[in-house]
């Protein structure tokens, strides 16, 4: 097409009339987001209610002496548990799944939950299907009187790192669509749903999605990365991201004179940490917290 006067105007005005509509619409958006984000300072906000936690603390209130519960997390936010390879991180899961099925069990003495009607989902991206199904039957050998169909479970090890990520936000708004909530839903591990934990950008956006998971439906993710070789540190850039953003960093840390146990350690928290507490197989071969007076 020729190019003249009148036809450039034409585009000129079409442009601007484009870019006004592309203002407006921002403008509006904006400010949909500034008031989902404000903060009401003169607003009551309650406490995030514990999903899981360990024991109690003594606060002074003005009605006095009070127990509250020490909180691993709450809901809305998420927690990480990071330590080597082949350290019984699984195992602690296991520990913190019972606990939210059931936190009077014989296994997970000092343990708090409060599930309510709530969702448990499990999912596990490394290991193949009998290892996968062999780790969620815990819970019935942990539990045996506890009814668990409330409990899903997917290994997710067949998939792409893009296609674990869809799945989990699809099980999330499956159960919120069906008028239900999901209380725990544990990730194990994190590192597989980005292609490259060293990758800021994947890292960033996988962080920000559980972020954006926890606030949108209430729930606490529990996730696990492996430590860098030699280094409290958790590996990569997606360990940075989650030291920054997470609610509670949990340290699985080994012992040679502790008779075979593991200790968890808050290493940070944005509450009360927790007490460190150790943990240690039974003669079933099932995780159970012990105090080492005991012995």
């Amino acid at each position: 097409m020729k190019v003249t006067k009148d036809n450039l105007d034409y585009e000129l005005k079409d442009t601007k009339k484009q870019d006004d509509s592309d203002v407006e619409s921002n403008r509006m958006y904006m400010e949909m987001l500034m008031e989902e984000c404000h903060i009401d300072i003169s607003k009551e906000i309650k406490h995030p209610p514990i999903a899981i936690g360990f024991k109690t603390k003594e606060v002074v209130t003005k009605n006095g002496m009070q127990n509250f519960p020490n909180p691993i997390g709450t809901y809305g936010n998420f927690s990480f548990i990071q330590a080597p390879p082949k350290s019984m991180k699984t195992f602690f899961i296991s520990l913190l799944v019972s606990a939210y099925i059931n936190p009077k069990g014989l296994h997970t003495r000092g343990m708090i939950s409060e599930r309510g009607s709530r969702r448990l989902v499990h999912f596990d991206t490394e290991q193949g299907e009998w290892h996968a199904q062999r780790v969620f039957k815990r819970q019935q050998w942990m539990n045996k009187s506890s009814k668990l169909d409330f409990y899903d479970t997917f290994a997710l090890r067949v998939l792409s790192p893009k296609d674990r990520v869809s799945l989990i936000e699809h099980y999330l708004e499956s159960v919120s669509s069906n008028g239900e909530e999901v209380g725990l839903v544990i990730i194990d591990g994190v590192a597989d749903l980005i292609s490259d934990v060293n990758n800021l950008e994947e890292s960033s956006y996988v962080v920000q999605k559980i972020m954006t998971w926890t606030a949108k439906y209430n729930c606490h993710i529990v996730t696990v990365i492996h430590s860098n070789s030699g280094s409290d540190k958790p590996t990569g850039h997606l360990g940075s991201f989650l030291e920054k953003k997470a609610e509670t960093q949990i340290i699985l840390e080994k012992d040679e004179n502790k008779l075979g146990c593991i200790t968890a350690v808050c290493k940070r928290s944005r509450n009360t940490p927790f007490e460190p507490f150790d943990f240690k197989l039974d003669d079933s071969g099932l995780p159970i917290i012990v105090d080492l007076k005991d012995f």
